[in-house]
């Protein structure tokens, strides 16, 4: 197969041009199961104290369990994804939600800690999968002149996650317990089981001659410029996201961080309405803006540090939710047409890039804050951002090309 078939944007399950209405009920059946993996990702952050109490371990040892969960994200992205290319898709999709039923399931009424671990470890496993198969399940039930907006109602549920699921679930864990707060993760997937075989259309693995090695894919035009903008991008965005209690701390703001994620989160629900819109005709423009916001953003926390100025934060976290809410659709979507045929693929690429960002601006961000405080944070992201908009724009022939 050539590289030009491989970038081929041809889809062999897309209905005809003329296909004038989104398939609504699949597309948020696909938003939903977006929604269970992020809740199932960060639901622990929210309950640490609680988790760790139960299972008679430090907060620290509680705390891996966002850990292994990425860990399993990071090692089943790409190899899982080869494997079941050739599997049915809808066959695939139910495997995965109804692994996040397990998965939550043995959290929530497991009191073993390893047990427990087991059962994060096997839940990032599943999103690891699901994160890759998402994207190209999307875009393969609607026209091609639909492929973005299809791609922003798809992975909205994770935004409305992060901006009301995590806030929401965190407060009935505190008057329910953690352990309800789970179940009640496993109920909906269980509902999401049905939900999707009835409204998700089927879709077809691939055959065996669409299935390039690893090693061509990343030699597809475009391919590399989005994996490289989105690995400076997450880890931007993860350096001040992760941290931002001790950044907020010396402006006498750390009593309101759940102030300012909300107002983050809902400037995100805003983003991914506005990229939902628009994506289809400028993604290109949206890459750009996107990188722009965040670091006008990481400007005012920077600035806002050096001033000992605490009221800009809430501006700028509101600038934060608007610059990173569409960026995952955005990425997705550039990848996608950038690999063509081999999008599944490049989609489980940008997955596990997307999760080493993850993993490193945790562990960069704790040796910056430990070394030289708080105020390095909004530098270290700036010059990351300064790299991923360079990047952006230079790829203006493949990856965010000016004519798509």
């Amino acid at each position: 197969m050539s590289t030009n078939e491989l970038r081929s944007p041809t889809c062999p399950m897309a209905p005809p041009a003329s296909s004038p209405r989104l398939p609504w009920p699949a597309l948020l059946a696909l938003s939903t199961a977006g929604f269970v993996t992020l809740m199932t990702e960060a639901l622990p952050a929210g309950v640490l104290p609680a988790m760790s109490t139960d299972l008679g371990v430090s907060q620290t040892g509680a705390g891996q369990s966002v850990t292994l969960y990425a860990v399993g994200s990071i090692v089943a992205a790409i190899p899982l994804t080869a494997a079941t290319a050739g599997w049915p898709r809808k066959r695939l999709l139910l495997l995965a939600v109804g692994g996040f039923a397990a998965a939550n399931t043995v959290t929530a009424v497991s009191g073993n800690y390893p047990l427990t671990m087991a059962a994060r470890f096997t839940a990032g496993l599943v999103a690891g999968l699901l994160w890759a198969l998402l994207a190209g399940y999307a875009r393969s039930i609607v026209a091609p002149e639909q492929r973005g907006r299809a791609m922003a109602v798809a992975m909205s549920g994770s935004t409305v996650a992060l901006s009301v699921g995590v806030p929401a679930g965190t407060a009935l864990a505190g008057a329910a317990g953690w352990r309800v707060a789970f179940g009640l993760m496993s109920m909906i997937a269980l509902a999401l089981v049905g939900w999707i075989a009835v409204s998700v259309p089927a879709v077809p693995g691939r055959d065996e001659h669409d299935r390039p090695p690893l090693r061509r894919v990343l030699r597809i035009p475009g391919v590399a410029a989005v994996l490289g903008v989105t690995a400076a991008f997450v880890l931007a965005h993860n350096l001040l996201y992760t941290y931002v209690a001790a950044l907020l701390e010396p402006l006498n703001l750390e009593g309101r961080t759940d102030t300012v994620l909300l107002v983050l989160g809902l400037s995100s629900l805003v983003s991914i309405l506005a990229t939902g819109a628009l994506i289809d005709r400028h993604l290109r423009t949206l890459a750009l803006a996107a990188c722009g916001l965040l670091a006008f953003a990481g400007t005012v926390l920077a600035t806002a540090l050096l001033t000992s100025a605490s009221w800009p934060v809430y501006g700028a976290a509101t600038v934060w939710g608007f610059g990173f809410g569409g960026a995952a659709t955005l990425l997705q979507t550039a990848v996608a047409d950038a690999a063509g045929t081999a999008a599944d693929l490049a989609q489980s690429l940008l997955v596990t890039c997307w999760n080493l960002g993850i993993a490193a601006a945790a562990f960069a961000g704790g040796l910056l804050l430990d070394h030289t405080g708080p105020n390095s944070l909004p530098w270290s992201a700036l010059a990351l951002l300064a790299l991923a908009l360079t990047v952006t724009a230079t790829a203006r022939h493949h990856g965010f090309p000016t004519r798509r």
